[in-house]
């Protein structure tokens, strides 16, 4: 006998209760779906955020706080390298290239950083637009600042940045207001002059997008913040040149230097040439495999608390659908009265449940996409780092789990409606 008939007619005899219980599958499952998915998209999204950084050297402190400062552009509170010894690293000749970096100011919600024009080219690789920046008034900014090539910016100081972050605490307490024009300033777009801490930078390139929170950034010559901040600009006094090569005894002090190694080896012995009492050398990509062991732990423990809600929702499914299978129990009796085997009601109350859990596992896993869309634009929004989640293996792992766990669970039902004598069931 064919049990899909009576089936269909179960499903259709109370299609609330069962939309009402597909529904609760699929939101347990699509919750587990989006945690795995979203968890392992920001992993992705914030390693390639930092594949421009091979070697990172500051003074010593946490390796945490300068990752965060440096390729994520988060504000914090850093100690600064002293002049002569940035001079020395950034003057490595067993680095392809070393690159300053200055932070401390910002153009709205738009971090500014201070560097070389070669790590604008590094990281951005050709502009999208316009050219790097040529004198020490002018600007690139990331992709995602909206403001056209060739309009000037108000530079402020501080970024929701603790006294000294980036700069000496003794001078950043007492920075006097940097002149807000220059007559040798070029003009904007529009020839106006927006009112800052700092003087005006003129926007000259814009960054191709890179997903990484430096598409929000404004980079400027280092000897800007260096010279905004009143610690000089590496360089002789009257001299308006920007970048390399730099005086040893004129060089104000660093936050980070970012740096290139020629190859695979220079790399590590770069790394430990600068480990001593005077500087710190990590390589961000070992940094960040620490904080994914914690991320994927925390990841662990939801997606256990998550699994558990979906049995315990499973559960109290079934036992709804025990009480709307209790009120049904007498055409169960009818059938086996008519002629029907035991075997034959077993398999039509199992396709039953089965039914609703795995249409509602199926509405699941495209609905937990979705959600993990959904705080994947929400984190960006907030960080600037590109996440893209997609569906894998263990997303449809999960998946399968929970249907698994269904049609398992979904046996006792089949079972109790098995059992149950016919002259009982027809009183």
């Amino acid at each position: 006998m064919n049990p899909l008939p009576f089936v269909r007619a179960l499903l259709a005899r109370n299609p609330r209760t069962v939309w009402l219980f597909a529904a609760l599958v699929a939101l347990a499952s699509a919750l587990g779906i989006a945690i795995s998915a979203q968890e392992r998209a920001l992993r992705q999204g914030s390693a390639r955020a930092a594949d421009g950084f091979d070697l990172i050297v500051a003074a010593p402190g946490s390796q945490t706080d300068l990752l965060m400062a440096t390729v994520y552009l988060r504000p914090g509170a850093v100690e600064l390298l002293p002049g002569p010894v940035a001079h020395r690293v950034l003057n490595d000749p067993d680095a392809a290239f070393a690159a300053p970096l200055a932070f401390g100011d910002s153009h709205g919600e738009s971090p500014v950083v201070g560097t070389t024009a070669e790590l604008v080219q590094h990281l951005g690789c050709d502009l999208a637009e316009g050219r790097v920046f040529a004198r020490m008034n002018e600007a690139v900014v990331g992709a995602l600042v909206e403001t056209p090539i060739g309009a000037e910016l108000a530079i402020h100081h501080g970024h929701g940045i603790e006294p000294g972050a980036g700069l000496d605490a003794d001078l950043a307490a007492d920075l006097p207001a940097a002149p807000t024009h220059h007559d040798d300033h070029p003009q904007g777009a529009h020839g106006d002059h927006h009112e800052g801490d700092h003087e005006g930078v003129l926007v000259t390139g814009r960054m191709r997008p890179t997903g990484t929170p430096w598409d929000r950034a404004v980079i400027v010559p280092v000897e800007y913040v260096w010279s905004a901040h009143v610690m000089g600009t590496g360089h002789a006094p009257g001299d308006d040149r920007i970048g390399p090569p730099w005086q040893a005894e004129l060089m104000p002090g660093l936050p980070a230097i970012v740096m290139k190694p020629e190859g695979i080896a220079d790399a590590y012995g770069l790394r430990a040439r600068y480990r001593d009492a005077e500087t710190m050398a990590f390589f961000p990509a070992e940094t960040l495999t620490g904080l994914y062991e914690v991320m994927g732990q925390a990841a662990q423990v939801m997606l256990a608390l998550t699994l558990a809600a979906q049995i315990l929702v499973i559960a109290a499914i079934f036992a709804g659908i025990l009480a709307v299978l209790g009120l049904q129990r007498r055409s169960f009796a009818v059938l086996r009265a008519l002629g029907a085997p035991a075997g034959y009601v077993f398999l039509s109350v199992w396709l039953y449940v089965a039914i609703m859990v795995m249409g509602g596992a199926a509405v699941g896993l495209p609905l937990g996409w979705a959600a993990a869309h959904l705080v994947s634009a929400m984190v960006a929004q907030r960080t600037g780092i590109a996440i893209v989640p997609m569906l894998g293996a263990p997303e449809l792992m999960l998946a399968g789990l929970m249907v698994f766990c269904g049609l398992v669970l979904a046996l006792l039902p089949a079972w109790l409606c098995y059992r149950r004598p016919v002259v009982e069931a027809l009183r």
